[in-house]
């Protein structure tokens, strides 16, 4: 008969490593360990980031819907076109007689007048057997609506491009909005993260930031040496100081950067492009020592930051979102380049 071992029990060598993996694991951070708040320096940081990311997006949005507007305008005067010229083929119709009319709504038009359709009436008419079944004034119908008839071809493929490329564009400001809409969102997240007196702290040390580089309080009205045209314009800006900046805002409660410069501007007689980057290309570009108050400024680059100059080195802009329109040094940012309109 076989012997029947007994398992050997684990040895103390085996117990002491199962005891020292238990307590490995043990000393491991469990997934409910929340990651360690952000202090309220940390927050501000971020949340100027994510406001400075949202700049770019803002402006090509911008950019996008202006686009929008007119092909929206193109569309508007295709479709418009077509029923214009569509009333005018049905007059025609009529005119042609009850006897052409009612072959022409059938499709048993003459062999005669298909070749008007088709081909070349001119040419055509010359022959004198056609001369003797349609008179001239018939010829002159067929003519005018083998006319409207191309017309109306021609617009409607006119039509269906500018339709195709509106809604191009329009799924492609969507898109930017979306872009703007998240980076928005993240700063509001980490804001609500704070607790009121965090808050309020963050606010007072972004006071102390803004007096430390010369920001001012909102004067009354724009008292400095500009005239005309500039003047009105820096009038109109100084009456907006104290609204909030909003991306996409034109007026008249809120105004992104872009936006205020072009309302501004345009209260004084001047149409401007929407966009920073399509004012600094429309603009006469000044040195900074040849600046003149009215004159826009821009800030980074020719893409992302703009407002109007006002003199004594100050500048009036719409800083961001979270902040209103305000006047500001203007080394306050890096200046870049300063244009004309």
């Amino acid at each position: 008969m076989g012997t029947h071992r007994r398992p050997k029990p684990p040895g103390r060598a085996r117990i002491a490593t199962i005891g020292m993996a238990a307590g490995a694991v043990s000393l491991l951070p469990t997934q409910s360990q929340a990651a360690p708040k952000p202090t309220v320096d940390e927050v501000r940081k971020k949340v100027e980031k994510l406001y400075e990311e949202a700049v770019e997006p803002t402006e090509a949005y911008n950019a996008v819907t202006e686009r929008q507007k007119k092909l929206q305008a193109e569309v508007d005067g295709a479709q418009d076109r077509l029923a214009r010229k569509q009333l005018e083929i049905n007059e025609l119709r009529e005119r042609m007689g009850p006897w052409a009319a009612a072959q022409y709504r059938g499709g048993g038009i003459d062999p005669s007048v298909q070749l008007f359709l088709s081909g070349d009436p001119d040419s055509f008419l010359e022959q004198a057997e056609l001369l003797d079944r349609t008179n001239s004034r018939q010829a002159g119908t067929l003519r005018a609506m083998q006319a409207r008839q191309r017309e109306v071809a021609q617009d409607h493929q006119a039509a269906q491009k500018a339709l195709k490329s509106l809604a191009k564009t329009r799924a492609e400001a969507a898109e930017r909005k979306n872009v703007v809409q998240a980076k928005l969102r993240q700063a509001r997240q980490l804001l609500n993260s704070l607790t009121a007196e965090e808050r309020a702290r963050m606010k007072a040390d972004e006071e102390r930031e803004d007096a430390a580089r010369g920001s001012e309080d909102s004067p009354d009205s724009y008292d400095g040496p500009a005239s005309g045209r500039a003047k009105a314009a820096l009038d109109f800006a100084y009456a907006q100081l104290g609204k909030p900046y909003e991306w996409g805002a034109t007026g008249p409660d809120s105004f992104d950067c872009s936006g205020l410069t072009g309302a501004s501007w345009r209260a004084a007689g001047v149409s401007l492009p929407r966009t920073v980057k399509q004012q600094y290309d429309a603009g006469r570009k000044v040195a900074r020592q040849d600046m003149q108050p009215g004159d826009i400024i821009y800030w980074y680059n020719d893409t992302q930051h703009n407002g109007l100059y006002v003199g004594n080195g100050k500048a009036i802009h719409a800083p961001r979102t979270g902040k209103n329109v305000e006047i500001t040094p203007v080394d306050s940012m890096p200046f870049f380049a300063a244009s004309r309109p």
